[in-house]
Parts: structure tokens; C-alpha cells; sequence
């Protein structure tokens, strides 16, 4: 039977030592940082909310700690050499320090891990799309270790030149590129494809409500129809219009009201010109 006396005295020992220690973890900005003392994991909130990196630490209590000061790189080299070590190809960057990665080598990382998948790389500290790293996975989190001076640099500069030219994934010709640098090529440009549509869509609403608002109308909606704009508008007396829209130069492809078959004569502003200006029985 367990003593829960002598397991509560334990634990107090434990966290009474912990305080006047200092201990090596890495951190993300609001995160938390965890440390191992005889089997038992104790997890705290850092002090500056805004730290991110590797950090030495000293616990204020049982919940907080502060951070000492940075670790020399020797000192972050020894605690990733902890823990598994995994090659991977930098996909999709998703903030300043972290990136979404792919295995180089699926077979291998499905027999160590169970599973191939993409997987985050936190405080990314050098390197570019395509690069190839490696990193130290903890159980929880991957984290970044070093570019791997191993791998071929030159596929790197290919795979990059690609993906600023738009080449689709299946047009790739370099010989010798893998599977696994084929998917994080995909996954580069799908996230390019997406963030490219994206831009589009903000750019179009803004022009779209420039035309509106200079024609005294305002935007309701927007919906993206591949080859136009479905803009639903609204006059400012209150009426709701929903027209089709060219994309590239706003000109009318259905107005959505009866302009005697001359739709494509006009533009969105010109329309919503039209329309403010009839007269009330025509309303």
C-alpha cells in the first residue's frame, strides 16, 4: 500500500530543492517550461511572458520561475543529446521561430515514432524553406538542433527556385528528389497556393469596397467564384443587389438587375452609380 504521508513529504522535499537550483528548458512565448526531478515532472509559467528560447531557470515557487540567463550552446547540444534525434525538410514557416517539417526519411521515422506526418520545429534558429535540419524530440515537442551540413544543398536552391516560380508539384523534373522532399515541396506549395488566394481575396474586398463606397454604396458580402466576384451590395437607401463581378477590372458580368442585356458595359461603380441615381418609381 502506498504511504500517502511519505509521498506528500517527498514532494515537498522535492519542490523545497528544486528552488535553489537552476535548471536547462527551452521555451515559447506564453508557454510553459517543465523539468524532471526523480521521476516527477513539474511543469511552470516563466515570469517574463515574453521570453522565448533556451534559458537556465530558477523556480520562485512551486508555479513560477524566472529566467537566469541564456545557455551557452555547448550546454543546449548536451540536453538535445537526450533525446531521439530526427532529419527533416522545412516546409511552411509559421512564425518567427517555428516551422512545420517533414521527415526525410518516412520509413525510418515510422518505425522509431509509429508515424510519418509533418511536425512543428520550435526556435528554428537559422536555415530557409527546404533546408534540411535536425532536431531532438522530447516526447512533447521537436526542437531545433542544427541545418544538417550533410544533406546537398543544391536541391534546396532547386526546390526554392520551383516554388517562387509556381511549378506545381507534379512538374518537378531535378533528378533524384525524394518522396519525402516531393511532399514537403507539396506542402510548401499548397501553404503558397493558399496564402497566394488569400492576398487575392483581401486585395479584391478592398477594391470592391473602394468602387462601392466612391458610388455611395456599401459591401455586404463577397464570395470568390473561381473567375469573378459574387459581391452582394447595398444602395444607400438600404436596398440589397447581389452582381457578378470581373475580377481583374471590376467590370460587370450580371448586374443582377434589368440593364437591357448592356451589363458588361459598366463597371461595379458605374452600376452602383446607375442605381442610386434612378428614379423612385423605377425602384
Amino acid at each position: 500500500m502506498v504511504d500517502v504521508r511519505n509521498l506528500i513529504e517527498t514532494f515537498a522535499q522535492n519542490e523545497a530543492n528544486l528552488r535553489g537550483t537552476t535548471f536547462l528548458a527551452p521555451a515559447l512565448q506564453g508557454g510553459k517550461v517543465r523539468t524532471r526531478v526523480k521521476g516527477i515532472v513539474y511543469e511552470f509559467a516563466i515570469e517574463s511572458t515574453d521570453f522565448e528560447g533556451w534559458g537556465l531557470f530558477r523556480p520562485l515557487d512551486s508555479a513560477r520561475v524566472e529566467v537566469v540567463e541564456e545557455p551557452s550552446l555547448y550546454l543546449v547540444g548536451e540536453y538535445l543529446n537526450l533525446f531521439p534525434t530526427l532529419r527533416l525538410k522545412l516546409a511552411t514557416q509559421l512564425n518567427s521561430s517555428t516551422w512545420l517539417a517533414y521527415p526525410v526519411n518516412e520509413s525510418d521515422m515510422r518505425r522509431r515514432f509509429g508515424l510519418a506526418k509533418p511536425l512543428p520545429i520550435h526556435l528554428v534558429s537559422e536555415g530557409e524553406i527546404f533546408d534540411q535540419v535536425v532536431g531532438g524530440w522530447d516526447g512533447a515537442n521537436l526542437w531545433f538542433r542544427e541545418v544538417d551540413r550533410r544533406d546537398d544543398p543544391l536541391r534546396a536552391i532547386y526546390l526554392r527556385t520551383a516554388l517562387k516560380g509556381e511549378v506545381v508539384p507534379q512538374n518537378l523534373k531535378v533528378k533524384g528528389l525524394t518522396p519525402e522532399e516531393k511532399t514537403a515541396y507539396g506542402i510548401a506549395f499548397n501553404q503558397s497556393e493558399q496564402s497566394r488566394i488569400e492576398r487575392e481575396r483581401v486585395s479584391g474586398e478592398r477594391k470592391v469596397q473602394d468602387a462601392l463606397r466612391r458610388a455611395g454604396g456599401s459591401l455586404e458580402r463577397l464570395k470568390d467564384r473561381k473567375n469573378y466576384w459574387l459581391v452582394e451590395w447595398k444602395t444607400s437607401s438600404g436596398e440589397v443587389h447581389t452582381s457578378a463581378i470581373n475580377k481583374s477590372d471590376l467590370t460587370v458580368i450580371g448586374a443582377g438587375i434589368c440593364l437591357s442585356g448592356r451589363d458588361r458595359t459598366f463597371d461595379l461603380q458605374s452600376l452602383v452609380g446607375v442605381v442610386e441615381e434612378r428614379p423612385d418609381w423605377m425602384r
